[in-house]
């Protein structure tokens, strides 16, 4: 199984009034590592040929992000339907591989120009296939710690 990998430098602008990442971000580091995915499969880059949608995106958070520490996002799928897959992602303190949170999003094949969803392409199963992680490896314990 392949893991989708990027880091992000969370920058001063993104923490809230008690100093650490607020929790809007997540969700902006979220939609990069999605969209980075996408180019990965060959299927992102250019806007006037998108096919996806977001149905669905939660983040659970576990742990404090803060300005200032490198975070690395690792992306599976965790689920492949007829026409959406599911992503997984963990949000990871590089420096000291703390789970800091993790999200999952509901992605759609969707044609734009008639207004509804399609069947995913077997190219693109293929392609997700190959990122597809197991229920065990999707479902880290989640819990609120300090930091």
């Amino acid at each position: 199984m392949k893991t989708h990998t990027i880091t992000v430098n969370p920058r001063f602008c993104e923490t809230d009034a008690l100093g650490h990442l607020s929790n809007i971000s997540y969700f902006i580091y979220l939609e990069e590592a999605r969209t980075r995915l996408f180019d990965e499969l060959s299927y992102g880059g250019r806007t006037d040929d998108w096919h996806f949608i977001l149905a669905s995106a939660k983040c659970d958070f576990v742990n404090q992000g803060f300005f200032g520490r490198r975070l690395r996002i690792e992306t599976n799928i965790s689920r492949i339907g007829h026409k959406s897959f599911q992503c997984i992602h963990r949000i990871v303190e590089e420096e000291t591989g703390r789970l800091i949170a993790v999200g999952e999003a509901a992605v759609v094949y969707f044609n734009f120009q008639k207004q509804t969803s399609e069947p995913l392409p077997n190219d693109l199963r293929a392609r997700l296939g190959e990122y597809l992680a197991s229920a065990e490896e999707t479902d880290p314990p989640v819990r609120c710690g300090r930091s």
